[in-house]
């Protein structure tokens, strides 16, 4: 069985259990510059539009070598762009954010709609055109070379939600949303067709999965209410999933949210999402029994590893455990498609990145 066939089996869309249960995972550039040279590989980067999803997009050379089951791919930034650099080190990226690099991820230090106000301000933003070819030439190549052997997901992370967030301000956004301005609808349906445009890009040069990712929850509770998701949020990934799957109706739709987002979990399968990612564990809501007991029914899950605590600092029979738990909980009966919960970052060890695989391969085989 290879390695397309076993996701295809893990995520419900082909009759059948999987011979194991897949494996995914992605680095950060300084694991995957040196799983690069330990292998002898390329060390191969596609700058996404928003920085973080470079290390989604970047490096399936290096992770397939390792042993991922996947072939991630996205959009890039357009040929030719050279972002505008500052002395201090920030600099613009696509969106018009001003980026620096923080100690782990980048960061936003300013929005170009931070003083947004009115649905005019939102009508003024310029976009990047989400139909540049230039933008999927490392996609093309990667689903050409690995198609026919390996699960696809074409990335469009930081959807609608996250994008609009980075564009006005995590505060500000979440008081404008609550106080009703009137510019908070349009840009929620701005970010949407924006990403259903590069998602339909990915669709039509034949990804197997289209990967949405926004985040709803904090390590304790959702970030607001189920209603005020239902009223500004829903209709909008609902529209966006709808799209996708109407180009190809056997598209697997993926959500990943991270934090305690189980009481929105009927609502996301309404959606229309078939997987759900990252399962972030440690949050109230995600223990693999009552995840898998309430909802593997309803989706198939990806992820569930912690990388706060367990993946930098936790001993090796406290990783093989949770493995070993995650893989019988979450795998039983498939369904699964073990991963960390995040990128791999620095202060993972890279023998800790091969001990993670090894004993994903241990505890995932079904007998």
């Amino acid at each position: 069985m290879n390695s397309r066939e076993r996701v295809l089996r893990a995520f419900k869309a082909k009759e059948g259990m999987p011979d194991r249960i897949p494996v995914q995972f992605d680095l950060c550039r300084q694991l995957q510059d040196h799983f690069a040279a330990k292998l002898g590989i390329e060390s191969k980067y596609t700058n996404n539009l928003f920085e973080d999803v470079t290390y989604r997009i970047s490096g399936n050379e290096v992770r397939l070598a390792l042993g991922s089951d996947a072939v991630i791919v996205g959009a890039s930034e357009r040929e030719g762009f050279a972002p505008d650099k500052f002395d201090d080190g920030t600099w613009l990226n696509e969106y018009g954010m001003r980026m620096r690099q923080g100690d782990i991820y980048v960061e936003v230090t300013e929005y170009p709609l931070a003083q947004a106000h009115t649905a005019a301000d939102v009508e003024a933003y310029e976009w990047p055109d989400p139909h540049d070819p230039s933008r999927y030439a490392d996609a093309e190549r990667l689903i050409e070379k690995y198609k026919s052997d390996y699960f696809i997901i074409g990335d469009i992370e930081v959807t609608i939600l996250s994008l609009a967030q980075q564009l006005v301000g995590m505060e500000k956004l979440l008081m404008d949303m609550a106080l009703g301005e009137e510019y908070v609808p349009l840009l929620f349906e701005k970010c949407e067709r924006f990403q259903t445009e590069v998602g339909l890009e990915l669709v039509k040069r034949g990804v197997d999965a289209i990967w949405v990712g926004d985040d709803f929850g904090s390590q304790q509770s959702l970030l607001f209410s189920p209603d005020m998701f239902r009223n500004l949020l829903k209709n909008h990934y609902a529209r966006q999933v709808s799209a996708l799957k109407e180009a190809n109706p056997d598209l697997i739709a993926i959500l990943h949210s991270d934090g305690a987002v189980k009481a929105l979990l009927d609502d996301i399968k309404e959606i229309g999402f078939d997987v759900f990612n990252p399962v972030q564990p440690g949050v109230p809501g995600h223990s693999p029994h009552e995840i898998k007991s309430e909802y593997g029914d309803k989706f198939a899950f990806w992820g569930a590893i912690d990388q706060q605590y367990l993946m930098p600092k936790g001993t090796d029979e406290e990783v093989e455990a949770d493995i070993k738990e995650k893989c019988e909980v979450l795998g039983s009966g498939g369904g699964y498609m073990i991963a960390p919960a995040h990128i791999i970052q620095s202060d993972v060890s890279p023998e800790r990145v091969e001990f993670f695989i090894g004993m994903c391969r241990k505890y995932g085989e079904y007998k």
